[in-house]
């Protein structure tokens, strides 16, 4: 199998292969329970992001395009996982590192991901119409 080489297969792979070796290079004790939490958050999430990305296939951009609406998969109850999943990533490496400064990263990223959400909605609605009218209804958010 050949990984394509695209920005959206660097954005997809580099993080699944950096991520888990960054936590691994600080993987010193102690060992307690906001490390574990925020491992777990990192790992978990990471897969869920990278299930995303890949569902999302050829749709991926890095600006918002409405080139084929996904409504499968993670994308049938939630919108802009990508996003969301993103997010928590950082979240979990706040707890990971257990340092203030990341999370308070989430006071930029959150309205930025908001943002980029909002816009998104725009183009989609104006490439699909109703159609996407109807998805955004039947999604979780």
């Amino acid at each position: 199998m050949r990984l394509p080489c695209t920005l959206a297969a660097f954005a997809t792979y580099i993080p699944a292969v950096y991520i888990p070796i960054l936590l691994l290079t600080f993987a010193r004790p102690p060992w307690d329970r906001w490390r574990f939490l925020g491992a777990a958050l990192v790992i978990v999430f990471l897969v869920l992001l990278t299930v995303a990305r890949l569902q999302l296939g050829n749709s991926f951009s890095v600006t918002a395009q409405a080139k084929k609406l996904v409504t499968t998969g993670i994308y049938s109850r939630i919108r802009h996982p990508i996003y969301i999943f993103s997010s928590v990533i950082v979240l979990g490496f706040a707890f990971y590192f257990k340092t203030s400064w990341i999370a308070s990263l989430l006071i930029v990223i959150l309205p930025v991901q908001f943002f980029r959400a909002c816009r998104e909605e725009k183009v989609l609605i104006r490439a699909f119409g109703e159609t996407y009218l109807f998805y955004r209804n039947t999604t979780w958010f």
